[in-house]
């Protein structure tokens, strides 16, 4: 299981893309996508779905690993564990034990 899930907040902590935040709009295996955050550029044929074809910007991925849970209270990404909240087992920070509500489920 993922350490984060569809909805939640993230930051980037490697790469070109460091530093930059938004909202994980899928997770696919052991990448994300992330809204606003390595934006390619893909040349598609004229489909029904899309009529007017040529070159389109969407989101790539980036891997799992470098990317953070983004905690408001801390005001930086942070590492989760996973506790029991009654019968439930939901995220916390590792540090500010600040627990996060299970996103996109």
């Amino acid at each position: 299981m993922a350490h984060v899930r569809r909805g939640d907040l993230v930051v980037v902590t490697k790469g070109k893309y460091k530093g930059r935040k938004g909202k994980v709009l899928r997770v696919v295996g052991d990448r994300v996508v992330i809204e606003k955050v390595k934006m390619v550029k893909r040349h598609t044929k004229a489909t029904q779905q899309t009529p007017q074809g040529g070159i389109i910007e969407k989101e790539g991925t980036l891997h799992i690993s470098n990317v953070l849970l983004w905690d408001e209270k801390a005001g930086k990404g942070v590492r989760t564990r996973t506790v029991t909240d009654g019968d439930k087992k939901v995220r916390a920070s590792v540090k500010t034990d600040t627990k996060f509500p299970t996103a996109g489920m």
